[in-house]
């Protein structure tokens, strides 16, 4: 039932999402849209190596590509870019292949599990791990640096 994706907890992620906005000199920025429910989140990060050192995002999505993008902006600074990319991937089974969720400082995930029975709403509770993973590789482009998965 719908109902047990947006539970109490989500609808207070998605009413409370930190680092709103735009960052001045970003290293790379990134957008992901899904086109089947017209989500669009935006994204803006600053890395020093493969560490993140700043992040922003503007969020035009559903409660659930809300509180995932929630979850991701209180915790992505300080995270590698090789953790990140392993997230993304975490979520992406979780969803799709049964997978467990991620554990350690990125355990709410675990909220979004119950997304799994509902298809039409992967796509835009896996935005924003798609679009950091996308400004991740555009930074390490330009520096000619890139971090193994994990």
């Amino acid at each position: 039932m719908l109902n047990d994706i947006y539970n109490k907890r989500i609808i207070e992620l998605a009413g409370n999402i930190p680092r709103l906005g735009r960052l001045p000199h970003p290293d790379a920025s990134a957008t992901a849209h899904s086109k089947l429910c017209g989500s669009t989140v935006k994204i803006d990060l600053t890395m020093d190596g493969p560490v993140v050192t700043d992040f922003a995002h503007d969020v035009k999505a559903c409660a659930l590509g809300q509180a995932s993008s929630s979850i991701m902006a209180s915790h992505v600074v300080g995270s590698t870019a090789g953790e990140l990319r392993a997230l993304r991937e975490t979520v992406r089974k979780m969803l799709k292949e049964n997978g467990a969720p991620p554990d350690g400082k990125w355990a709410d995930i675990a909220l979004l599990e119950p997304v799994r029975d509902y298809k039409a709403r992967h796509a835009s509770t896996l935005l924003t791990f798609d679009a950091v993973v996308d400004a991740i590789g555009q930074v390490e482009a330009k520096t000619g640096n890139t971090a193994p998965a994990a």
